[in-house]
């Protein structure tokens, strides 16, 4: 049982634990205003573990399933003895640094909250792109697949406009700003990284 298995089993206990138990839901869900001025810093992370409702919480498990198997096999190649470390810097890392714009935008709002594993799961899956940009994503309502840097393109543009928006009750900025880290990270740890990812797009367009 690789480390990706066991985030996502470790997700889906709590996540249908706090189903149930609405104290643990209100405990562990993302609140700016209670980590400024209550200290309750876990919340930065602890949000990942619960979601909103069942489909919600299959999405992004089967995201996470579907690529993160891939990156963790990469970064075991890449990477040999630190790649579960290297791992859990991308998931974590994912779910502290996509909330730093909600926190900043929203620790005076008390009513303001959020759940879900979704920054966390956009790092995983832009780390995917950044290493195969040429692989095929398909969507249900897309059935053909596209090439996974055209995806991460428009997948980004949408987080961006939908964030600005505000018009529903999706975290837009936390997947632009988990896809964002789960492409700094790797290329912080290999700068060789962003060039082979150049020389794959230069290639489709040859």
């Amino acid at each position: 049982m690789n480390i990706n298995t066991i985030i996502i089993i470790i997700t889906i206990a709590i996540s249908v634990l706090a189903f149930r138990d609405r104290s643990l839901f209100d405990r562990f869900k993302f609140n700016a205003y209670a980590i400024k001025h209550q200290n309750q810093w876990y919340r930065a992370f602890s949000y990942g573990l619960i979601h909103a409702d069942l489909p919600h919480l299959a999405i992004n498990m089967f995201v996470l399933y579907s690529f993160g198997n891939f990156v963790l096999d990469f970064f075991q190649l890449l990477f040999e003895g630190k790649y579960i470390l290297y791992f859990l810097m991308l998931y974590i890392g994912g779910l502290g640094f996509s909330t730093l714009f909600d926190m900043r935008k929203y620790n005076e709002t008390p009513s303001y909250n959020a759940v879900g594993a979704s920054g966390a799961v956009s790092a995983v899956l832009f780390t995917s792109i950044l290493i195969y940009p040429l692989g095929k994503i398909s969507l249900l309502f897309i059935p053909i697949g596209i090439p996974s840097f055209i995806f991460g393109g428009l997948y980004l543009a949408y987080s961006a406009y939908m964030g600005k928006k505000n018009m529903d009750n999706i975290g837009h900025s936390a997947h632009f700003w988990g896809a964002i880290y789960g492409l700094i990270l790797p290329i912080a740890l290999k700068p060789s990284l962003f060039g082979n990812f150049l020389d794959q797009i230069m290639e489709f367009f040859s």
